[in-house]
Formats: C-alpha cells, sequence, structure tokens
C-alpha cells in the first residue's frame, strides 16, 4: 500500500510541476510579448473596410462584434488594444484608431499595405473616394 501511495504522490509532482511550468512559460511568453520588433512607426498605404466589403466578418479578430462605425483598425504584428495614431500624408490630418482586427490581406502587406482602417476612421482623414491613401502609423500603446 505504501509503495502505491509513493507511486501516486510522484506521478502527481511529475504531472503538476511539468503542468506548472508549461502554464508559466505561456504566461510568461504572453505577458511579456512586446512591439519592439515593430517599429515605433511606419509609412505605408492605408485602405478602409466596412461591413458590406467582401469577406468581412461578423466579428474581429479579437472577437468583438465589427462595427464600421467604431474608429478601430486592423494590422498584423500589433497586440490587440494598442492604440494607433494615423497621419494622412497628403493633408496630414491625423485619427487615433485601436487595433482589433488583422489584416489588411498578406498579399497586400507585401504591396505596401499596412493598414486596414474601418469606414468611419477613413472619412475622419480622407475621402472614401480615394481608397488607398499613404499614411504615417505611430504605435502610442
Amino acid at each position: 500500500m505504501w509503495g502505491f501511495c509513493r507511486l501516486i504522490v510522484k506521478t502527481f509532482k511529475k504531472y503538476f510541476v511539468n503542468r506548472f511550468f508549461l502554464i508559466f512559460a505561456l504566461l510568461f511568453i504572453t505577458f511579456t510579448r512586446s512591439t519592439e520588433s515593430v517599429p515605433s512607426y511606419q509609412i505605408g498605404v492605408a485602405s478602409w473596410y466596412w461591413q458590406m466589403s467582401p469577406g468581412i466578418k461578423k466579428t474581429t479578430a479579437n472577437m468583438e462584434i465589427f462595427d464600421d462605425k467604431k474608429l478601430t483598425c486592423a494590422i498584423w504584428d500589433v497586440p490587440f488594444n494598442t492604440l494607433i495614431k494615423v497621419t494622412n500624408l497628403d493633408n496630414a490630418k491625423e485619427i487615433i484608431v485601436r487595433v482589433n482586427d488583422r489584416g489588411p490581406a498578406k498579399r497586400l502587406v507585401e504591396k505596401g499595405r499596412i493598414i486596414d482602417l474601418t469606414k468611419t476612421a477613413f472619412e475622419k482623414i480622407a475621402n472614401l473616394d480615394d481608397g488607398l491613401i499613404k499614411v504615417k502609423i505611430e504605435i502610442l500603446s
């Protein structure tokens, strides 16, 4: 009986310790992930998207209900809920948006597109008919 109890304790310790370190490592990676690999600012092309755009889902990548009336954006490699200042380089108009989605499509990123703004956010700094604008983005938080 004593041998059986030691076997259970030994198995429990092995299971608990391994799982504890795995969970600790995952939490450490998650909470220490920084934006150091992302420059503090970038210059590139911005576009806009809205609820009627092809392929738009009802929820964003962070599982919020998509609302093109909010001042939000889609960008890669920047943590969700990060605030970004977007400046239209043609007219110097600025807006602050919050990251809640991923995009633009990878094939478009390769062509210089760095951010997708919601329709409302885009309208605040440019005419919707422009479609694409040259912008500077700065990570605020």
